[in-house]
């Protein structure tokens, strides 16, 4: 059994990084093309090449559910084909007992998703991002950070990063008394974080509105708490895909503690979530498939099945995530339902198989 089950795991393997391979090859020629229409200041040709190279890693996490379907279907009908598949049933192993040794399979596939999706992918598609845009505005005199609007308890507060460091350009700062009358309005020419999160607020001037008057003061520094520190600040100007789960669920918990919509980022949280159970379903599903309906045909057609399969469960699952957005269906039923789903039809498909 330890033979079988070794043999099984290392087909599967083999086939699903093949397929991960030629599928980011493909990826990595289309982004590097579509960083062509961004050319210009220091952002050249060698700069989109890398760029399209820093963003594989994320894209691998992305496209590991597919990449693990056609894979497995590409290995285990390779088996079937060579009558393997057969002899294993004739020496009495059940399509059971074969089931939950390609779901090991899909362990290991997890495991190499967990650390692509986790700790390098996010953090190197953040660098190239940043690598990019410095390259484009940094001859320009254009602040390449995006305004950015964000709330810490009875403060809110509109600033624009003009560095990958936690340096800003003007901040204003609005105040809010907890029946929600303004309280204050503060503006800062500079601003920043130091070492011990606090925030130095350069050229400072406030206005307070009090209950018979209206009263101003300036400084040239200010030094002020929030509970906003650094990395929390940082969440704030990154995209969702290249957050890691942590910094996921940090931001959400930001968001719901400010009572700010926080319905994407629980979208992107769950998805990632689930979709390590897609992973693990793939083998299954192949295995289902190649006993079944494409135990007799050739290769090529099981690899074109497989890409349809994974392309319709990739759009119904973004189609699945933009309704639950727009009508504001609860994130965990929206990120859940393309899982589930494929965890139903992948059970009828087995216990059919089962019962035959």
């Amino acid at each position: 059994m330890n033979i079988l089950l070794k043999y099984l795991i290392g087909s599967i393997l083999k086939g699903t990084f093949l397929v991960l391979l030629i599928l980011l090859s493909i990826t990595a020629l289309y982004e590097f093309i579509s960083q062509l229409g961004n050319l210009e200041a220091n952002f050249g040709v060698l700069q989109a090449f890398l760029f399209a190279i820093l963003r594989l890693p994320q894209l691998s996490f992305e496209m590991l559910p597919i990449a693990t379907l056609i894979g497995s279907l590409f290995s285990l009908g390779q088996l079937a084909s060579k009558s393997e598949l057969i002899i294993i049933q004739t020496a009495g192993i059940s399509i059971d007992q074969i089931a939950k040794m390609v779901c090991v399979s899909g362990l290991f596939i997890v495991l190499f998703a967990i650390l692509m999706g986790e700790f390098v992918g996010p953090s190197m598609d953040y660098y190239a991002r940043n690598m990019r845009d410095e390259a484009r505005y940094s001859n320009t005199g254009v602040d390449f950070g995006n305004a950015v609007w964000i709330k810490d308890d009875q403060a809110i507060m509109r600033l624009e990063r003009v560095n990958t460091d936690y340096d800003f350009g003007s901040i204003y700062i609005y105040r809010f008394n907890p029946d929600g009358s303004l309280m204050s309005i503060a503006v800062a020419e500079n601003s920043g974080i130091d070492r011990n999160e606090d925030w130095v607020l350069n050229d400072f001037r406030e206005t307070r509105f009090e209950q018979d008057r209206v009263v101003t003061s300036s400084s040239e520094v200010v030094n002020e708490t929030f509970d906003l520190n650094s990395d929390l600040l940082g969440v704030t100007l990154v995209k969702p895909i290249s957050l890691s789960v942590r910094e996921l669920i940090g931001y959400v918990d930001y968001l719901k503690k400010n009572e700010l919509f926080s319905s994407r980022y629980e979208i992107e949280l769950w998805s990632r979530i689930s979709a390590i159970l897609t992973i693990l379903l793939m083998p299954i599903l192949a295995l289902a498939f190649v006993f079944g309906s494409l135990r007799e045909v050739g290769s090529g057609a099981r690899l074109v099945f497989g890409l349809v399969v994974g392309l319709v469960y990739f759009l119904m699952s973004e189609l699945i995530f933009n309704y639950g957005q727009v009508y504001n269906i609860n994130p965990i039923i929206t990120a859940w339902i393309p899982p589930i789903l494929l965890t139903i039809y992948t059970g009828f498909r087995l216990s059919n198989l089962s019962r035959n």
